[in-house]
């Protein structure tokens, strides 16, 4: 089979006047899309269910810290 058999209409792509880069470019463009609306919907939910790490960090201790000297 030619070329000419398997597209009788003589086009050479997915459209005649885009190449490949037009097409990855729209496929790009498209993602970065699905993207932006995937963050719109989760807009304000960073971080709001997690507390800190540090519990009481400024308050007072349970214990007196023991300082010793190395001898030796």
């Amino acid at each position: 089979m030619t070329s000419d058999e398997s597209n009788p209409s003589g086009a050479t792509g997915p459209t005649e006047n885009t190449g490949p880069s037009d097409e990855t470019k729209r496929k790009f463009r498209e993602a970065l899309e699905r993207k932006k609306q995937v963050t719109k919907q989760r807009e304000g939910e960073a971080h709001l269910d997690g507390g800190s790490g540090a519990k009481g960090a400024h308050g007072p201790v349970d214990h007196k810290r023991e300082f010793r000297r190395k001898s030796g």
